[in-house]
């Protein structure tokens, strides 16, 4: 399934930029990012739960927060792409 993933983190102090480089790690390690703190994820319902506890261990509720769009196998007809910096397939073969 895809699940975007959207971040908010607060970056007023030293403890706080940590944070947003903890969760921008933990978020490119499922997917691509696809804008600055926009990430398209293709998990499985495992994955998906283990990378959303993950990313609520790092976040600090009180000033900080996470939205998860879950678009679902059938993603490929739910998502336009208008401009540059198009996407990569992420279900396609990964050349390096």
């Amino acid at each position: 399934m895809l699940v975007l993933v959207t971040y908010d983190v607060s970056t007023t102090s030293s403890e706080g930029q940590r944070r947003l480089r903890q969760v921008a790690k933990t978020c490119q390690n499922y997917g691509q990012r696809v804008q600055n703190s926009v990430f398209e994820c293709v998990v499985d319902a495992t994955e998906f739960a283990i990378m959303k506890l993950k990313l609520i261990e790092i976040m600090d509720p009180e000033q900080d927060s996470l939205r998860f769009y879950q678009l679902g196998n059938n993603y490929k007809n739910k998502v336009d792409h208008v401009g540059v910096k198009t996407s990569l397939d992420l279900e396609g073969p990964m050349i390096l």
